[in-house]
């Protein structure tokens, strides 16, 4: 998206806290994924709310032009925070969908309510007396992308059409 977005970028960092081990799961994919396009993916690490003001400078030496926040426990609690220092520092940035709502530029994610639902109806079989094990794995079905314009104008960044017309929600 961000590649989409802002075709002359080929810097990008992806933030992460290395003490959540499910990011290790993914960023070995996204690193793979950036190689494919030419694109630099710079790791820049936080592993506290603190560490958020140094992180924005140290991206601005080093060349970053868009920046990918990973979803994490850190990163949902501060999600407003991270936009408004990525908006601060000139940098355009994505994340989930409610990072984009926060007021990151652009967001894509599960759609969590959809999610809920689903958990629901295992809940109901279990009480039924299902055994948990032996029901299947689902993976979400529904997806969101946001675009959130007001960020976008304030960075100074011209969305693409393409973007605004896949976009389930528009900020305006």
């Amino acid at each position: 998206m961000i590649r989409e977005a802002l075709p002359q970028s080929n810097r990008l960092a992806v933030l992460l806290d290395p003490t959540n081990a499910a990011i290790f799961a993914n960023i070995g994919k996204m690193e793979a994924a950036a190689a494919l396009m030419k694109v630099d993916l710079v790791r820049f690490e936080v592993r506290s709310a603190r560490d958020f003001e140094d992180v924005f400078p140290a991206m601005g030496k080093q060349g970053i032009q868009a920046l990918f926040v990973v979803q994490g426990p850190l990163f949902t609690a501060s999600r407003a925070a991270v936009a408004a220092l990525a908006v601060k520092h000139r940098l355009p940035s994505a994340g989930s969908e409610a990072y984009a709502r926060a007021g990151g530029m652009l967001g894509y994610g599960v759609v969590n309510e959809e999610m809920f639902r689903r958990v629901a109806v295992y809940v109901d079989r279990i009480l039924k007396g299902a055994q948990p094990g032996d029901l299947p794995v689902e993976r979400p079905t529904k997806f969101e992308l946001i675009a959130n314009l007001r960020t976008a104008r304030a960075l100074g960044v011209t969305l693409p059409p393409a973007i605004l017309i896949r976009a389930d929600t528009v900020i305006e």
